[in-house]
């Protein structure tokens, strides 16, 4: 029988915080009487995070664990525990415990009661340095105005979702941001946010660096480009292309039209810098137009192109 929670830890070097985080869990889930599973996910520790997870699992029979090779990210770590997750919602938490899991029976409250697809955190009083919450705020408004989902904190880790939600969706790259935006673009739309308890890091060191903030951004304009344009991506570039060549035609036009017909007088084309100005639309134009068809062609020979989600099937 499948568990009621299916809790997801990617971690990375958090040997010293794993096992008060593996028991307050363990006193959430037994207060509440929920049936659960914990998947500890090690994305490529250098520490002893594994040994910890090995013994913790010894104990506790509720206790899965995946280890990687090597650091891949916690995109890669999530997508791991998303596919071996059993539970009715699946819960996703930082391993450093600076997410609550007493946070975790009202986050499962609102899945399985209030029909919620995704419900995301919100560390409303944040326990982090100016230098990180500025240009987090000035990331989340980028993400809303983009999105068009009105959340207050996208990078938040805590956050609780159906489990046909992760099983409808991939992780690669940074995406593990933009998860209640892949799920909006497959099609779950009731997406809510709860207001948790952010604690400051009581054990080693942050593993996020300067990277993410152009990163973060890239990745915003990757999620929103495949979720509109994914499966038709000749729509934007044939689009974009027909619309650079159309310009550049209509002004060699009117230039030919101007020289041979209103003012013969005038410098010849190849002397005007109009004539070189809609050649290059042309040219531009003509590409956009061959990038879309490859992208048509290339995607169609995906095993993902005809991946639609059934909802439901009698």
């Amino acid at each position: 029988m499948s568990p009621q929670i299916s809790i997801v830890v990617p971690l990375l070097n958090e040997s010293e915080s794993l096992p008060e985080l593996h028991d307050w869990i363990v006193r959430v889930m037994h207060e509440n009487q929920f049936s659960y599973e914990i998947l500890f996910v090690d994305d490529g520790s250098k520490d002893d995070s594994w040994k910890t997870i090995e013994a913790i699992g010894k104990q506790n029979p509720a206790v899965s664990g995946i280890k990687f090779q090597r650091n891949y990210g916690k995109s890669a770590a999530l997508q791991k525990g998303f596919e071996a997750a059993l539970g009715e919602v699946v819960i996703t938490m930082d391993a450093d415990l600076q997410d609550s899991p007493d946070e975790i029976p009202e986050l499962y409250r609102m899945i399985s009661e209030q029909d919620y697809d995704v419900v995301s955190g919100w560390k409303k009083k944040r326990h982090d340095p100016l230098s990180k919450t500025i240009p987090t705020k000035l990331y989340n408004w980028a993400a809303r105005r983009i999105t068009g989902i009105h959340l207050h904190d996208f990078n938040c880790g805590l956050k609780a979702y159906k489990l046909t939600v992760i099983k409808s969706i991939e992780l690669y790259g940074d995406m593990h941001r933009y998860v209640p935006a892949l799920a909006k673009y497959a099609g779950f739309s009731k997406i809510g946010e709860k207001v948790v308890q952010h604690q400051a890091r009581k054990y080693g060191t942050t593993k996020f660096g300067l990277n993410r903030f152009l990163n973060g951004p890239l990745d915003l304009m990757t999620v929103a480009f495949m979720g509109k344009f994914g499966k038709k991506p000749m729509h934007f570039f044939g689009a974009l292309g027909v619309l650079m060549f159309l310009i550049g035609f209509s002004l060699t036009f009117y230039l030919g039209i101007d020289k041979l017909f209103i003012n013969k007088s005038a410098k010849l084309l190849a002397d005007r810098t109009e004539f070189f100005l809609a050649i290059t639309s042309m040219i531009i134009g003509v590409q956009f137009f061959l990038a879309g068809f490859l992208a048509e062609l290339i995607g169609r020979n995906s095993s993902t192109w005809n991946h639609y989600i059934v909802e439901k099937e009698i």
